[in-house]
């Protein structure tokens, strides 16, 4: 009697399992302490985060060279015998001929990539890829702009002591300007906004 009351509490446990995604409910435990179990983030969000930072990972400038046809079909020759580019590259062929590349180009192909470059083919489009870590707004500065467009790119931060073109007035009269940055405490000196009560409107 007792291993059928035991079997017949697994049948229930392995249906409650089924129906619901794991660790998506919580425990009575939890529950009094009022938890409650959400589903985390999926892969796909979480590529797409990474995939949004872009220009901010830490990468190296690369400009193909002028003769990197030349170069690359000397490396893939001299491992698979031919330049073929739909031939496809099995594990032994793709670490030689890539890592074979990085000492040639001083540029590797980062592990986010890595399963991406399956054939010759890929090999010739990574490595004719050129890589700028100049951000957009940097890239500006070397852009002709039109001549009713100007970017200020050393910014402004309003002082009393120094912004009295409207004696000393901020538009601002109840905030402070504070400089927490380490790196921009000395450039752009901070205060703190005298205030009284009641506000004078």
């Amino acid at each position: 009697m007792a291993a059928t009351l035991v079997r017949h509490a697994l049948s229930k446990i392995g249906q409650l399992h089924k129906n619901v995604p794991w660790r998506s409910y919580a425990t009575k435990a939890e529950k009094k302490k009022g938890l409650d179990r959400k589903v985390g983030p999926k892969i796909d969000s979480s590529a797409q985060s990474l995939a949004t930072k872009g220009f901010l990972r830490s990468q190296k400038d690369y400009n193909p060279p002028n003769d990197l046809n030349q170069r690359l079909n000397t490396i893939i020759t001299s491992v698979i015998g031919s330049v073929e580019t739909t031939k496809k590259l099995d594990t032994q062929q793709k670490f030689v001929i890539l890592n074979n590349c990085c000492e040639e180009f001083q540029h590797s192909v980062p592990n986010s990539l890595l399963h991406k470059i399956e054939t010759v083919g890929d090999v010739y489009q990574f490595y004719g890829t050129p890589i700028s870590t100049t951000t957009p707004l940097d890239k500006l500065k070397t852009m002709e702009l039109p001549p009713n467009l100007h970017i200020q790119y050393e910014y402004h931060r309003y002082h009393p002591d120094t912004d009295t073109k409207f004696g000393g007035q901020t538009a601002y009269p109840r905030s402070s300007t504070i400089v927490t940055g380490l790196k921009y405490k000395d450039k752009y000196p901070g205060h703190v906004q005298n205030q009284t009560w009641p506000y004078n409107s």
